[in-house]
């Protein structure tokens, strides 16, 4: 089973994937763990990505592309992926489904976690308090839910015109919030 969650950054992906990867025996495929290992790795794509996210901006299709590809082709990983924050446009959703058809997958459902912007600011201003990350400032927050939100309704028309699309409230609290996608993973698990 290969499951795409998405939603704005801040709406709860990684919670709800980490919860997920657990309950179903599944590995997490989060571009944003990728993205951050090769900054913390220091290599020559990390400081080009490390300059494109301290910036507000999202990171290019290719880059993004070839670090998928690498674990989708990877028969460790076959049918057991959970795509936390990819595909983030058209062009992407696209090149996942022609790479996954490649190696002979599919994706089974696709989760989206509705959250306001309202929501994102308090949550953002909560973590802060936790853990500092470079991309968590208000500004560069909204930027972010702004640019994801208009690049994300193309894909969500994708997958919705393939009927693989549910959208689960991402306003609930996190225990709600996995109760739903479990029970949505269930039915198509059979």
């Amino acid at each position: 089973m290969n499951i795409v969650i998405f939603g704005p950054p801040g709406a709860g992906k990684g919670t709800q994937s980490n919860l997920i990867v657990q309950k179903f025996k599944l590995h997490q495929l989060s571009t944003g763990e990728l993205l951050r290992k090769e900054i913390k790795n220091n290599t020559d794509l990390g400081n080009q990505i490390s300059s494109i996210i301290n910036s507000g901006n999202l990171v290019s299709d290719k880059i993004v592309g070839d670090l998928i590809k690498k674990y989708v082709s990877d028969k460790f990983y076959k049918d057991r992926l959970i795509f936390d924050g990819y595909p983030r446009n058209l062009i992407q959703a696209k090149n996942l489904e022609d790479v996954l058809k490649k190696y002979n997958q599919k994706i089974d459902i696709v989760l989206k976690l509705s959250v306001s912007l309202e929501t994102i600011k308090k949550r953002i201003s909560e973590r802060k308090s936790l853990e500092k990350r470079a991309d968590d400032s208000e500004k560069i927050a909204v930027k972010r839910y702004l640019t994801y939100e208009n690049n994300i309704k193309p894909v969500i028309d994708f997958y919705k015109q393939s009927n693989l699309l549910k959208v689960v409230n991402g306003e609930a609290n996190v225990s709600e919030i996995s109760d739903e996608i479990s029970g949505l993973i269930e039915l198509i698990k059979g």
